[in-house]
């Protein structure tokens, strides 16, 4: 019988480290099942009146995969066979009143639909749609306003995600937040004086009449975003947004959720970046598109020589958020949402990978999905790590105190302390140089640390164990032999 053993939960500064080992043999979880679920851009945006203009309409996306549980003798697998998937939005059950978007649907998008359905004919609940090997939902109809709450937003709601087997067995269930805001402050923002001084801007426009409203703004400037050509020789919609913006102003928020939402909100965020890294001015968005870039199809790429490099690269000619990777997960599933890159600094993006590794941050517990600690490197190279903190006696630098047993053949362990809380990154290099995995890649508190890893499957010679915490670095060598 295979045994958990927990070594040590901590809690510092609201942020959850949970360490264990795992003994070799059976695997209670075997046979079980688990749900990831995302949102595809960590944050939609709608209009919440639509009687002058739309730019947005309510429309949100689910994606999920469910995983069955491996164990030593089988490997997880997707399963979409026999599965259903439910969503809904505890405490979010209506829009209509939340927004009038359904007293103008018919003249903005030229459809009558229900009340309290999308424009793909999505509710606020029900099943979500198999498509290859994961599940999906597009169009739902969400508004920020919970039911108890119509007047403040609540943009980081979280759905509630079920899946259940042919007998209507529940198998598994997850929490991924559904971010929804109608924080688009062209007004609010104190920039324009109303909606009408936005339309009579565009008076001397040939044929456009800014009384005959509502005018859905996608309609003249095409946008990729909702799939309309637009009036030929017209901009599109983010090029002239850009570019008439640009000298006003280099906020995103100002347009983007915004100041009270604050949608950038992962790892990258709480390292300082901010919008203009990735993407970067007003008018240089406006310029690229002005070049011949597509707006919403060609975006940042995490691959980039000066961003992460290729080891961590997208699928070739796609975004993050349609990139798979390990296993043929998708990036979103262990990494979060774009603009929410986990850890996020908002708490409710947390919960699901809490939930199902016992600490914030990427998916990175193997044994989550495998069910047991795999001896090989996982996605780009990391190995299965159990991490300790152990009792300090003064720490003084970023350093690695000592390997053992040296030389190694099966289980490493490494002993390291960390001077400040930093990302760090404990990596195996030939002395060629060749990176050949990564033993650690966890943000972690001052303290002295213990990771252990397996290095069977790695070729018989002389390595070097790198730290690197972003500030130093520090190595150590280790024989691996057979």
């Amino acid at each position: 019988m295979k045994t958990r053993i927990t070594l040590i939960v901590i809690v510092i500064t609201g942020i959850f480290l949970f360490e264990s080992f795992y003994n070799p043999g059976d695997d209670p979880k075997s046979g079980q099942y688990v749900i990831i679920g995302w949102n595809d851009l960590g944050m939609h945006c709608a209009n919440k009146d639509f009687s002058k203009f739309a730019i947005l309409p309510p429309y949100n996306n689910l994606h999920a995969q469910v995983v069955k549980v491996g164990d030593a003798d089988n490997n997880p697998e997707l399963v979409t066979t026999n599965v259903n998937v439910t969503y809904e939005v505890p405490g979010n059950t209506y829009s209509v009143g939340k927004t009038n978007f359904w007293d103008y649907e018919d003249q903005l998008f030229g459809v009558n639909l229900p009340d309290n359905t999308g424009l793909t004919g999505a509710g606020l609940s029900g099943d979500m749609e198999i498509q290859d090997n994961y599940f999906i939902k597009e169009g739902i109809p969400l508004t920020p306003y919970t039911d108890d709450n119509l007047t403040d937003e609540d943009p980081y709601q979280l759905a509630l995600l079920q899946a259940y087997d042919g007998q209507n067995n529940l198998l598994a269930s997850t929490q991924p937040v559904i971010p929804v805001s109608n924080e688009i402050s062209c007004v609010s923002s104190g920039c324009h004086s109303s909606e009408n001084d936005i339309l009579y801007e565009h008076e001397e426009e040939g044929g456009f009449d800014p009384n005959n409203t509502p005018i859905l703004c996608a309609e003249c400037h095409s946008s990729n975003a909702l799939g309309t050509p637009g009036t030929p020789g017209l901009e599109s919609l983010s090029e002239v947004i850009h570019d008439q913006h640009a000298e006003e102003t280099n906020d995103c928020y100002k347009c983007h959720p915004g100041s009270q939402a604050q949608c950038l909100r992962g790892v990258m965020h709480g390292a300082g970046l901010v919008c203009q890294d990735c993407h970067g001015s007003v008018a240089h968005v406006a310029q690229t598109i002005a070049n011949g870039r597509e707006p919403w199809l060609e975006e940042p790429k995490c691959g980039a020589t000066d961003c992460h490099g290729p080891d961590y690269a997208e699928e070739p000619g796609k975004l993050f958020r349609q990139s798979k990777g390990h296993s043929d997960l998708y990036c979103s599933a262990c990494h979060g949402s774009p603009h929410a890159i986990l850890p996020s600094t908002n708490d409710r993006d947390n919960v699901q990978n809490i939930a199902l590794q016992g600490y914030e941050g990427t998916l990175q517990e193997c044994t989550v999905c495998h069910g047991v600690a795999p001896t090989g490197a996982g996605p780009h190279g990391i190995l299965a790590t159990a991490v300790k903190e152990i009792p300090n006696s003064g720490i003084t630098s970023d350093a690695i105190e000592k390997i053992y047993p040296n030389p190694a053949s099966g289980n490493l362990t490494i002993a390291f302390t960390v001077n400040e809380r930093s990302k760090v990154d404990i990596s195996l290099y030939t002395l060629a140089g060749q990176k050949v995995a990564t033993a650690l890649n966890h943000t972690l508190s001052q303290g002295e640390y213990e990771a252990s890893f397996n290095v069977s499957e790695q070729e018989a010679g002389v390595y070097l164990i790198v730290l690197n915490n972003g500030k130093s670095t520090d190595n150590m060598r280790v024989v691996i032999t057979k």
